[in-house]
C-alpha cells in the first residue's frame, strides 16, 4: 500500500520519448526552518522532495519486483555504474534497449559515476590525473575509468540523472589529503560537464567534497557552481566518520550550493540520518539499509529495530509494526517472519524488504506533509520519541 500522497501515473514509453525535450527542473513548495519540500520535473515522472531512493545495484531492487517497489511510493531508483559496466556491461545494456527497459522501470533512474566503488578496491586501482585503472571484483579483468567513459557508461544506461565522476577519499585522511582529492574532483567535474553536453530530458549533477573541512566544502561548492550543474550532491560523507561528524559537515555545507536546485546526500542512510539530513536542507538521499536489513532478518519500525531472528519473537503473534500497513504486517505474525527467516525461505528477505522500503517511504511522506504544514519541529520529536521507548515487549 502507497502512503498517502497523490502519485503521477507513469508514462508509456512513446509518451517519454515524445516528452524528450522537456527540460529537467525542480521547484521548491515549502520550506520549514533549513528543510524543504518540493518536486523534481522529470520526462519519466515527478520526483516528490524529500525523496528517499531504493538503491537497484545490478539492475534489481534486491528481493523486490519493480512493480512492489513502485507501491511502497519510491519515485526514483539508484542504479550502479560500476557492477553494470561489469556486468552485464553497458553496451549490453544499450542494445537491450536501456535500464529502465531492462529491468523493467519505467520511472526515474539516478545513477552514480562509479568513483565511490572504485574508492573501494583501494588495492586493486592505480589513480592517475586522467582517471582510474582496477581490476574487476567479478573476473580480474583490466578496466579504466574516466570522467569521460562514466559520462559515456551512463547515457549508454539511459539514466535520468548522471553523477559527475569524482574520488571519494576514505576517512580519516589528511587535511592535504582531502585537499589533493577535492580538487582532482573538482578537474573531473569539468570534464564530466564537457562530456555529458546538451541532454534535453536527463540532468547533470556535481559532488561537493571536502571531507570535514569547512573551507574545502565551499571551496568545492564555488568551483562547482562555476562549472553549472542541473543539481548538487555532498559527497564523501557516510564513508567513516560517524553522524556527529557528518551532522556537523551538513549544519554547514548545504548552505554553499544554490536554493534552486535539488541536494542530494549520498549513502545515506538510517532512519536518524534520514531525518537529521532533511532538517538540515537536504532533498534525496539512497542507501542499501533497507533492503540489506531485510535480508539480514532486520526490521525498521516507528519504534527503532526488530531483530526477527531473536528468538522471543517464536511465539509471537503481533505483527511487526501495528501500525503499518505493508504486506508483511498486514497479512504475517513475527511468530511467522522468525520460522522463515530461520527456515532460510526467500519469502523472508522478501517480505522484510518491502516492509522496511514501505516505512522508509512513509517516513520521507511523513516529514513531506511535516514541512509543508509547518509542524517538522512536532514530527522530529514524536519520531524520537517513539525510538527511545523502544520495540515493544512480548506478550
Amino acid at each position: 500500500m502507497v502512503p498517502t500522497e497523490t502519485l503521477s501515473v507513469p508514462g508509456s514509453s512513446d509518451r517519454y520519448f515524445s516528452a524528450m525535450s522537456k527540460r529537467f527542473s525542480f521547484s521548491l513548495n515549502a520550506t520549514d526552518g533549513r528543510a524543504r519540500t518540493g518536486v523534481i520535473d522529470t520526462p519519466r515522472g515527478q520526483i516528490r522532495t524529500p525523496a528517499f531512493m531504493p538503491v537497484g545495484t545490478a539492475a534489481t531492487v534486491k528481493a523486490m519486483l519493480p512493480e512492489s517497489v513502485r507501491q511502497t511510493g519510491a519515485d526514483i531508483l539508484l542504479g550502479n555504474t560500476y557492477h553494470l559496466m561489469l556486468r552485464p556491461g553497458a553496451e549490453r545494456v544499450e542494445r537491450l534497449g536501456g535500464l529502465h527497459r531492462f529491468m523493467n522501470w519505467d520511472r526515474p533512474i539516478l545513477t552514480d559515476s562509479g568513483g565511490f566503488q572504485v574508492m573501494s578496491l583501494a588495492g586493486l586501482r592505480k589513480l592517475t590525473e586522467e582517471g582510474v585503472t582496477f581490476a574487476s571484483h567479478v573476473d580480474g579483468s583490466k578496466h579504466h575509468l574516466t570522467p569521460e567513459r562514466s559520462m559515456e557508461i551512463q547515457r549508454m544506461l539511459g539514466s535520468d540523472i548522471v553523477m559527475a565522476f569524482d574520488e571519494c577519499p576514505a576517512l580519516p585522511a589528511t587535511e592535504e589529503e582531502v585537499a589533493k582529492s577535492m580538487r582532482l574532483s573538482m578537474r573531473w567535474a569539468q570534464r564530466s560537464r564537457d562530456a555529458f553536453g546538451d541532454r534535453p530530458g536527463h540532468a547533470l549533477f556535481g559532488i561537493m567534497q571536502g571531507g570535514v573541512t569547512r573551507d574545502l566544502r565551499e571551496e568545492s561548492a564555488e568551483a562547482l557552481q562555476q562549472i553549472g550543474f542541473d543539481g548538487y550532491a555532498v559527497g564523501g560523507l557516510a564513508v567513516g566518520e560517524g553522524q556527529e561528524a557528518m551532522f556537523g559537515v551538513l549544519d554547514y555545507a548545504p548552505g554553499f550550493l544554490p536554493e534552486d536546485k535539488p541536494r542530494y546526500l549520498m549513502g545515506v542512510g538510517k532512519p536518524d540520518d534520514i531525518v537529521g539530513a532533511v532538517q538540515r536542507g537536504i532533498d534525496m538521499m539512497d542507501c542499501v539499509l533497507p533492503s540489506r536489513s531485510g535480508r539480514t532478518g532486520q526490521a525498521w519500525i516507528h519504534r527503532g529495530q526488530v531483530n526477527i531472528k531473536n528468538a522471543r519473537h517464536a511465539d509471537d503473534p503481533r505483527p511487526l509494526d501495528e501500525n503499518c500497513s505493508c504486506p508483511a504486517c498486514t497479512g504475517y505474525s513475527r511468530a511467522y517472519l522468525h520460522h522463515v527467516f530461520r527456515s532460510q525461505e526467500m519469502i523472508s528477505g522478501m517480505l522484510l524488504t518491502w516492509h522496511n522500503l514501505h516505512y522508509y517511504q512513509e517516513l520521507m511522506a511523513g516529514l513531506r506533509g511535516a514541512i509543508a504544514e509547518g509542524r517538522l519541529d512536532a514530527f522530529v520529536a514524536d519520531f524520537h520519541a517513539k525510538r527511545a521507548e523502544g520495540d515493544i515487549e512480548r506478550l
